[in-house]
């Protein structure tokens, strides 16, 4: 019996990214919706404080942030393998719809409805990105060392062309510098257990 429940996990967990991978449209940012309704409102999968930890650490790890977010997300349902089915899962549609283009793009790309309809896609794709930014960051950004915390890490990225690795470690080095002088720092304690659930909530 546990088995199937744990068989029944890893199909919703693949069945689940597979949906989300197949319409979303921009990137891991332009995700963060899609993943709140999804994973947070619809299955309680997690929190909302969750979901911006595992993109932080998405964003600072090797890799595509909708690929990282979702390997975590999986692992933390059912361990090692609901990792690899969530990170299966969101790769499906991109890979089969990217291989479909690759064999045709040569002769669809001479067409000219399709090089407009590039355009009009590109346009659309930027506005996502940008209201999925300014949400994310309205979330994240919750006091004053935050607000210059992220106009300093802007203006070295925008202006100075800073590697945005850098920057990410910089901002990293100086909330730790912040938690420690405001006394919210304490090595060794932990707020959660760390270990995967293995089953739906």
């Amino acid at each position: 019996m546990k088995r199937i429940e744990t068989l029944k996990t890893l199909l919703n967990l693949y069945w689940t990214f597979c949906k989300i991978g197949s319409v979303t449209f921009g990137g891991g940012v332009a995700m963060l919706p899609i993943l709140e309704r999804e994973l947070i409102d619809k299955r309680h999968w997690m929190t909302s404080d969750e979901m911006l930890d595992y993109y932080a650490i998405g964003q600072s790890t090797p890799g595509i942030i909708a690929v990282n977010v979702a390997t975590f997300i999986g692992y933390k349902q059912c361990g090692n393998v609901g990792g690899v089915c969530a990170t299966l899962g969101v790769i499906t549609p991109s890979l089969v719809i990217i291989t479909l283009i690759a064999k045709f793009i040569g002769t669809i790309d001479e067409i000219a409805w399709v090089r407009k309809a590039f355009r009009g896609i590109n346009v659309a794709v930027a506005a996502n990105l940008t209201y999925a930014t300014v949400n994310f960051a309205r979330r994240t950004v919750k006091n004053l060392f935050g607000a210059i915390l992220l106009l300093m890490a802007f203006a070295v990225i925008f202006f100075f062309n800073i590697s945005s690795i850098i920057v990410i470690f910089a901002a990293a080095a100086a909330g730790i510098i912040e938690a420690v002088l405001g006394g919210q720092f304490r090595p060794g304690k932990k707020s959660g257990g760390g270990q995967p659930e293995g089953k739906n909530r």
